[in-house]
């Protein structure tokens, strides 16, 4: 069956992420305009939504079209016809196109049915997932998506978008928040498990734990062991108060995890004999107010991981992935200077779409410290 992805602000990350989660068994046959469609056997689109963290939408291709104006009329009337409500919207991604009068057209078809049909519409071409979620467009209506990929448009209906309600209550809704030390959002903390492939490896360890958002992002996933370790004591019981409250709020089976007190660089200490299958980090951003004087504060930053990542490897199953997010100057494009010695870059893109690599970054305009994602290898 053929699939698509609408991505959020980071396509790349995003591609690089469902990569790690679908592999080399499905055929990707086109990443354009921020989205990306594939062909891949029958999938529970509800469910690989909540896995992933750069995705907004996903939906099942129909078929393509040559020209918008001669075959879009008959081509949304087909696809509302699978509509249980008569709930209706249209994204175009790619093109500029007024669709307008032939979804008004269609709406009075469906009037003169017998119906009760509404045009849902929003300020841009494309609809949000908010706005497809709040207007029921997978729960009975449709969303019918638009994807201009060269001369042809493929196009076809969404089946889910992402759970922003849920995400922001994970987010904003437990008890211990750091501010002041940056707060890593949960759909990034999913991200990085996917890239860390932490699901199949069946746990994760977070060094650098904070205030827990990798471990609880990725109890919600369904990775039954949760380790985690931080210098701070305030760290420590944060992500224990914040894994203890998720508990509380989930109805499936109790959540486990072991948290304690340490530095990073003594992590030859803990869980003597143990092998890590997964590592998923979020390192420290740097000073978030007042002047900083980059260039001088990055190679600062960077010696903490340049020793803390020999250990790490040392303690790896072969064939493991460590990620981190580092912190990326977007004004000088700077990130730290990591040594890789004995670590491999594993490939973070299908090569049948031949896209070159590059840094894998997450920021947005206006924020002067940004996000590099570096993924390794044992």
């Amino acid at each position: 069956m053929k699939y698509f992805l609408i991505f959020g602000n980071h396509p790349e990350l995003a591609l690089a992420e469902i990569y790690s989660v679908l592999g080399d068994n499905t055929q990707y046959l086109s990443f354009v305009q921020g989205t990306l469609i594939f062909d891949t056997p029958a999938l529970d689109a509800s469910q690989l939504i909540k896995r992933l963290g750069g995705t907004v939408k996903i939906g099942q291709i129909a078929g393509t079209m040559q020209n918008l104006a001669s075959e879009m009329p008959t081509t949304l009337a087909s696809l509302l016809n699978q509509a249980i409500l008569p709930f209706f919207g249209i994204s175009l991604y790619g093109a500029k196109f007024n669709f307008l009068p032939i979804a008004l057209e269609l709406k009075k078809t469906l009037k003169i049915k017998g119906r009760a049909p509404r045009f849902v519409v929003g300020r841009e071409l494309v609809l949000s997932s908010v706005i497809v979620e709040q207007n029921k467009l997978t729960r009975g209506g449709v969303e019918i998506v638009i994807i201009k990929d060269g001369v042809n448009y493929w196009y076809g209906r969404t089946l889910a978008v992402q759970p922003f309600k849920e995400l922001s209550a994970r987010d904003y809704g437990r008890p211990a928040r750091d501010d002041a030390s940056g707060m890593l959002p949960p759909k990034v903390a999913l991200t990085l498990l996917n890239l860390a492939e932490a699901l199949p490896a069946g746990e994760i360890y977070d060094p650098f734990c904070g205030s827990g958002t990798i471990l609880s992002e990725a109890a919600m996933i369904g990775v039954p062991i949760l380790l985690g370790s931080d210098i701070s004591q305030r760290a420590v019981g944060d992500t224990t108060d914040n894994l203890t409250w998720l508990n509380k709020q989930t109805n499936g089976s109790e959540i486990e995890f072991e948290v304690i007190k340490s530095d990073a660089r003594k992590l030859l200490s803990l869980w003597p004999g143990k092998t890590f299958r997964a590592i998923a980090f979020e390192g420290f951003l740097g000073p978030q107010r007042g002047k900083v004087d980059w260039r001088q504060t990055l190679p600062e930053l960077a010696i903490l991981y340049n020793e803390v990542l020999p250990l790490l490897h040392r303690r790896m199953e072969p064939g493991s992935r460590v990620v981190m997010a580092l912190p990326y100057i977007p004004s000088i494009k700077q990130g730290l200077a990591i040594r890789y010695s004995g670590w491999k870059r594993p490939k973070l893109f299908p090569e049948s779409l031949q896209l070159v690599s590059t840094p894998l970054l997450y920021g947005r305009a206006g924020q002067k410290v940004w996000r590099e994602i570096i993924v390794l290898a044992k």
